[in-house]
């Protein structure tokens, strides 16, 4: 476990950029296969641009809401606010930014927004998982001291063996990769290319997410707190009653 791939002079590639490079890419493919499937009137140019600006949306908001969960540290070393490549990208805020960019870039090209939402719930989740073993990799999003057998030690210099040094730490990030990749496939293989109403593959995919997360957060050593609540677990709590609201008001599994 090192966050650094390789170095060439003052350049280095780390596997935390990596992985968000390569859920990027491989998103873009998915979402761009499910546009063509699903007969949505975007040029590829559009797809790409829609995808850009999601994506720019996403990290600034998953940034903003690290920070301001953060902000006494942040405030006092303002020289890491941009620093994404030392962790600290919230996945609720990502979703905050990226839905409200994805919103505004969809209103102007005139596509309904709950038909793209399910074109792009697979591609999320594959790169959420991408991003967890960007994770794992830098010994951040980090879970608690345990006695279990597969409890990881962290090298001294990750964020993980810096507050635990010589200490197996239950290695959530790399549960909620599995979570993640298991909910792809559920949604990608099992799901999308059965006929329901717009937007229900993106309600699963937050019910199944959100569930997942509130479970992992249980493990977690480094989570954001809402005074004696852990916020992630708010959010999802929030958003699975939320989705699983709108799937029965709306009948989203009929069509």
């Amino acid at each position: 476990m090192h966050p650094i791939l390789f170095e060439f002079g003052p350049i280095q590639i780390r596997f935390y950029g990596l992985m968000y490079v390569i859920a990027i890419l491989v998103g873009s493919v998915l979402i761009k296969k499910e546009v063509r499937r699903k007969g949505i009137k975007m040029a590829e140019d559009d797809v790409m641009n829609f995808i850009l600006w999601s994506v720019i949306g996403g990290i600034l908001g998953a940034r903003i809401y690290y920070v301001v969960f953060n902000w006494s540290y942040y405030f006092a070393n303002l020289r890491e606010v941009p620093a994404v490549w030392h962790g600290g990208l919230a996945i609720h805020g990502g979703f905050i930014g990226g839905i409200t960019a994805a919103y505004l870039y969809l209103k102007r090209r005139d596509v309904f927004f709950w038909r793209m939402a399910d074109c792009v719930a697979p591609a999320i989740i594959l790169g959420q998982a991408f991003g967890r073993f960007g994770n794992f990799m830098n010994g951040d999003a980090h879970g608690r001291p345990t006695t279990m057998s597969w409890g990881i030690v962290f090298p001294q210099g990750s964020i993980a063996g810096a507050e635990f040094p010589n200490t197996p730490l239950h290695p959530t990030m790399l549960y909620e990769m599995a979570i993640n990749l298991f909910i792809f496939s559920i949604l990608w293989f099992g799901l999308r290319k059965r006929v329901y109403k717009d937007g229900f593959i993106f309600a699963v995919y937050l019910v199944l997410y959100s569930s997942g997360r509130f479970i992992v957060e249980n493990f977690r050593a480094d989570s954001l707190m809402l005074g004696p609540i852990m916020a992630a677990q708010a959010v999802s709590l929030t958003l699975v009653l939320i989705s699983l609201g709108v799937i029965l008001k709306q009948k989203l599994w009929l069509r």
